[in-house]
């Protein structure tokens, strides 16, 4: 069977399992067959009956096997744990690397349609301020920061050209460069996947875009980078100022570009909230996960959302290849 969607359970000290239980239970019989769980089997297990989901699972090798079985198949991954809840951070290192290596090496191979991560603690990826995003692009050897993190409801996007980093870091992580290549691989996703030209606006660093003034971002990085990609036919905007530009205008475009995090994640989630997925654009595959974090805080509380892990299987499904 082709088209298989590989979910990878991600860190077990979180909702993950809850959401994973709630979106097969909504998905058909036809999508359940593609799927394949990344995760320890017996970990999963014992998840399951703590939260007392009655659901039958089945270990398996690989996502090669077993394709016509009617149970969630779980591909074992090894972990040491006492509590399945409350797992050392020792051991989720190895545990989640080997989980995201596994996905990685199946996504490159024609029978998967794409991979969906479910919400990893980013101190368990080593790296300081490394993201899922990051860890998968550097694994696909990806050059010159084209990788781009972007937040979808397939109305609308942001992107944020810096991701997980400190706040003081901001203006020495961007470049005209790396404006440029996070610009260009938006515009070749949008045309390539959902088939149309993307309008996309980018917003200054500054509160008031610095007043433009000389030694600005907005003048030196920000406005050069946006005449470069307009003379190469991109359809690109700015610098507008990020403190109006969600009240009405971000309706004029398909992508806002901000240049860090928060200044487009907060105003997005502010709007749309569990309407999201987050999109990992130039990769050598389609991944994409949820929107949120492992929220510990709802563990065993049977309260946790599952709209965005069901949209990624959504969008797996529609646009993988």
């Amino acid at each position: 069977m082709k088209n298989k969607i590989l979910i990878v359970g991600g860190d077990p000290n979180s909702i993950n399992s809850e959401i994973i239980y709630k979106s097969w239970k909504k998905s058909n019989s036809a999508i359940r067959n593609k799927i394949y769980i990344i995760t320890n089997y017996k970990l999963f297990k014992e998840q399951l009956s703590k939260l007392k989901y009655p659901l039958k699972i089945l270990k398996v090798e690989n996502h090669i096997d077993h394709e016509k079985s009617k149970k969630l198949k779980i591909i074992d991954i090894p972990i040491e744990f006492n509590n399945p809840f409350k797992i050392k951070k020792k051991f989720l290192i190895s545990f989640i690397s080997k989980s995201l290596n596994y996905a990685h090496d199946a996504a490159l191979k024609s029978d998967v349609k794409g991979i969906i991560n479910c919400a990893i603690d980013k101190s368990l990826l080593k790296k300081d301020n490394t993201g899922v995003t990051e860890y998968l692009a550097s694994k696909c050897k990806i050059k010159n920061h084209s990788e781009v993190m972007m937040i979808s409801n397939l109305k609308f996007s942001v992107v944020p050209i810096t991701t997980h980093i400190n706040v003081r870091q901001i203006s020495r992580k961007i470049s005209k460069k790396i404006i440029i290549n996070k610009l260009k691989t938006i515009d070749k996703f949008f045309k390539k996947t959902f088939k149309i030209k993307p309008r996309i606006g980018v917003l200054g660093l500054n509160p008031h875009n610095g007043e433009m003034k000389k030694k600005s971002e907005e003048i030196k990085i920000i406005l050069p980078s946006i005449k470069h990609l307009k003379k190469r036919k991109i359809n690109c905007s700015g610098p507008h100022v990020s403190d109006t530009i969600f009240i009405k205008d971000y309706k004029n475009f398909d992508v806002i570009v901000g240049m860090f995090h928060d200044q487009v994640l907060i105003p997005f989630k502010t709007l749309y909230k569990f309407n999201a997925i987050n999109i990992t654009l130039g990769l050598k595959y389609l991944r994409v996960s949820p929107d949120h974090g492992t929220a510990v805080n709802l563990i065993g509380k049977n309260k946790a959302n599952a709209d965005s892990l069901i949209r990624c299987i959504q969008f797996i499904k529609r646009f993988g290849k």
